[in-house]
């Protein structure tokens, strides 16, 4: 049982396993791959922003998201059976840059609160997500059988749209 509002109550550092978990808005977006430029034009997998380097999503998911439900089909192994996903913690939050601006962990974590189509600000249900247009859902390709790269064709802007 969560309390009400507890993420305007308490940072997310200080929040427990069940209140971590509900923060997340589903939506599957760390689920898209991402690229790393820099100036040179170059893709890199650094695990930080240098000076010179931009951020870009592609539209191509990982292959172990449904991307009906926006969810992990392998969720507690996923780290295990994909060693780069993104497994946002409260020891790694300031690589915080690597989620999309609309992901409710870099809103609290940037002090906006939670947007309207957040699931715990809708009785839990995702409908208002997806009806924004915030999830993956439709908009993607699977990862399975691309090779690295092919992702630059993939490149796109949508996955930075943040509303409210």
């Amino acid at each position: 049982m969560l309390d009400a509002n507890f993420w305007q109550l308490k940072p997310l550092e200080d929040m427990n396993d069940a209140e971590w978990e509900a923060i997340c808005d589903g939506c599957a977006k760390c689920c898209l791959h991402k690229i790393i430029e820099d100036e040179d034009g170059d893709g890199s997998s650094t695990d930080e922003l240098r000076p010179g380097e931009q951020l870009h999503y592609t539209r191509v998911a990982c292959h172990l998201l449904n991307t009906k439900t926006c969810e992990c089909t392998q969720y507690a192994k996923r780290s295990e059976l994909v060693p780069d996903c993104v497994k946002l913690t409260k020891d790694n939050l300031q690589d915080i840059f690597f989620m999309p601006p609309s992901c409710s962990y870099r809103r609290l974590y940037e002090g906006r609160g939670l947007a309207s189509w957040h699931p715990l600000l809708n009785k839990g249900k995702k409908t208002a997500m997806h009806k924004a247009g915030m999830s993956v859902r439709g908009k993607t390709v699977s990862d399975d059988g691309m090779s690295v790269d092919e992702l630059e064709d993939y490149i796109a802007i949508w996955p930075l749209q943040d509303l409210d």
